[in-house]
């Protein structure tokens, strides 16, 4: 297995620093301040623009192509999956599904310690260079006041994991694989960890680790964690969708929106990177096609 360090925090230019430090005195001074050292208070970040810049599976099915893994049409579905959600700022569960059978049929038979090397030699480029720094200086908020806080996503609980671990987080909630003698089935454990899933694992790890969810805080950037947000004394909406807006909105909770150009709620209009990544898809869908074509 490929060893790596703990990336408390992540490597940053001087400037990054400057505005990573800016970000978080902002953050800090209107959010709720965590109680150091408090027992039963915990923090619960989701993954995907969250945390991340789009979504994990999309930078995971780019490494697993680049190790031949899956064909160039499944890479075109891919950016065409990520490029929907940059654009509309929310998750598709037609798309969520289609990424997760795909996902399980490439992963059906291989080993899981050859899975979780090719994930943690992915992802240390990944954090590097795609989490939110303002979401960061968030997570570091809760971990300087001495407070757990798990990452809880739907992304493969090994991704999850190397995620967590890399920001210096307590541990990791992600969908979980079956795997019989160190071997991928093609199966899930109970299902994808999302939507009310999300809600009953953080009971469940509330309950094991004797927390006190009215003390503890949950950050997310989606509608669908609702009922994860809802669990909790301190919900806040990270980079939201329209809907999650709304609803904060109605609920009076705190929003925080570190996209450039999207602080005004706009999220229907498309950002420059969400262009980038759509006339990419389709520029590969054409060269695919006239390959075909003159084949």
């Amino acid at each position: 297995m490929v060893a790596l360090r703990r990336l408390t925090h992540v490597r940053r230019s001087p400037s990054e620093q400057s505005a990573l430090a800016g970000e978080a005195a902002a953050a800090a001074a209107e959010d709720h301040t965590p109680t150091p050292d408090d027992p039963r208070a915990a923090a619960f970040f989701d993954c995907d623009n969250t945390i991340l810049r789009g979504a994990a599976i999309f930078y995971l099915g780019i490494g697993l192509y680049r190790r031949r893994f899956f064909t160039r049409r499944d890479m075109v579905r891919f950016a065409w999956q990520q490029a929907w959600f940059r654009l509309h700022g929310a998750e598709d569960p037609a798309h969520m599904a289609d990424a997760k059978d795909r996902a399980l049929g490439l992963v059906a038979g291989k080993r899981t310690a050859e899975l979780e090397e090719i994930c943690e030699e992915i992802f240390e480029d990944v954090i590097t260079r795609k989490i939110w720094p303002g979401t960061q200086a968030l997570v570091q908020l809760h971990l300087d006041a001495g407070q757990r806080v798990w990452l809880v996503t739907a992304a493969p609980q090994e991704v999850a994991r190397i995620i967590a671990r890399q920001l210096g987080m307590t541990g990791a909630l992600g969908t979980v694989a079956e795997a019989v003698d160190g071997v991928y089935t093609g199966r899930l454990v109970g299902g994808l960890l999302h939507g009310e899933a999300k809600a009953a694992a953080v009971t469940a790890l509330a309950r094991r680790e004797r927390l006190e969810l009215s003390r503890c805080a949950a950050f997310s950037d989606s509608a669908n964690d609702i009922p994860m947000l809802a669990l909790v004394g301190h919900p806040y909406v990270v980079n939201p969708d329209s809907a999650l807006r709304r609803h904060a909105r109605a609920n009076g909770w705190r929003v925080r929106d570190f996209r450039t150009g999207r602080k005004a709620a706009r999220i229907g209009l498309p950002t420059a990177a969400g262009l980038g990544v759509l006339a990419g898809a389709t520029a590969a869908a054409v060269a695919l096609r006239r390959r075909r074509r003159a084949a």
